[in-house]
């Protein structure tokens, strides 16, 4: 397959990040490189989109402090952003409706719509908007034209930084605004993109709990999105999507990213993280990057048991 007929990908992971660990960044990391392998993907960006602070989750620290964590995990990446909108909405966000609206986002910063994995586009995904305007990148036989990854998410990037705010608290963030009219921004050919839900096999054997999870939105983040599982501590993912009838009803829709499990920072978490610097085990700079080490012990977080 050539770059342009591959599926690009926006990789997207909700959570807590209470705080974000170096495990949060491999499985990004580790994510993007196995559908590199599989000849059929280009990840063209990762997006971090932090819970808001309604969840009500024990411990869990403001929202202004785990964006900035996130940020600083994230400072030397090229390909990876921390999202604040579901941190500033008003209440409390399902993954499904941070997917949507990521998806809508995209379909209007693009011009068109993006594709699910239900429904493939035999036509470009990101195709010519409604007008006459010259295509940014066109069928030349000089490769400089084509759209490679970094091209398409560059693009992307600078048409969200043109039509984004600044919340005057966490300067360092910028925030789209989904009612801004955004026009025509930018135009790409014969290129498929699709957002993916990149979580770990806790999240996929959330699904399993009754009631827990809508089956509503479980069918929305399964069947019309797709999820990529990267496995942590051994778990069977097989019989994870065995248990539940939604997961085995999309089972195709799910990639399992394969040799992981093995690997130090698969056992790596927020919690492992959180007990390390309440007993100040020196073994948070193998869970944690020294910027995140560094802003938690200067605004004096997770000292206590509560967080």
């Amino acid at each position: 397959m050539t770059e342009t007929t591959k599926t690009h990908v926006i990789l997207l992971s909700c959570g807590s990040f209470n705080p974000i660990t170096k495990g949060h960044i491999h499985m990004f990391e580790k994510a993007r490189e196995y559908l590199h392998k599989t000849g059929r993907f280009i990840v063209i960006g990762g997006i971090i989109s932090p819970v808001h602070d309604s969840y009500g989750k024990p411990g869990l620290v403001s929202s202004r402090h785990r964006l900035t964590m996130c940020q600083l995990a994230v400072q030397s990446s090229d390909w990876i952003r921390v999202d604040p909108w579901e941190c500033y909405q008003d209440t409390w966000q399902t993954t499904c409706s941070v997917l949507e609206h990521h998806r809508d986002l995209m379909k209007r910063v693009t011009g068109c719509i993006l594709s699910n994995v239900n429904t493939p586009s035999t036509t470009p995904v990101i195709g010519q908007p409604q007008n006459q305007t010259p295509p940014i990148y066109q069928n030349h036989s000089n490769m400089n034209h084509k759209p490679t990854a970094i091209k398409v998410w560059g693009k992307i990037s600078e048409s969200l930084g043109k039509i984004c705010c600044v919340r005057p608290h966490i300067e360092r963030f910028t925030f789209v605004d989904e009612n801004a009219n955004l026009g025509t921004a930018v135009r790409y050919e014969e290129i498929e993109l699709r957002i993916l839900l990149l979580c770990g096999s806790d999240l996929l054997e959330s699904f399993c709990i009754p009631g827990l999870w809508k089956d509503s939105d479980m069918e929305v983040i399964v069947g019309d999105f797709g999820i990529v599982v990267v496995p942590r501590d051994g778990a069977d993912t097989e019989r994870i999507m065995n248990h539940s009838s939604i997961l085995r009803k999309y089972k195709e829709n799910i990639i399992v990213v394969k040799d992981v499990m093995n690997h130090p920072m698969s056992i790596v978490s927020s919690t492992k993280s959180r007990l390390a610097l309440q007993h100040g085990d020196g073994h948070v700079v193998d869970y944690l990057s020294q910027p995140v080490i560094d802003y938690i012990l200067q605004s004096q977080l997770y000292i206590n048991a509560s967080g």
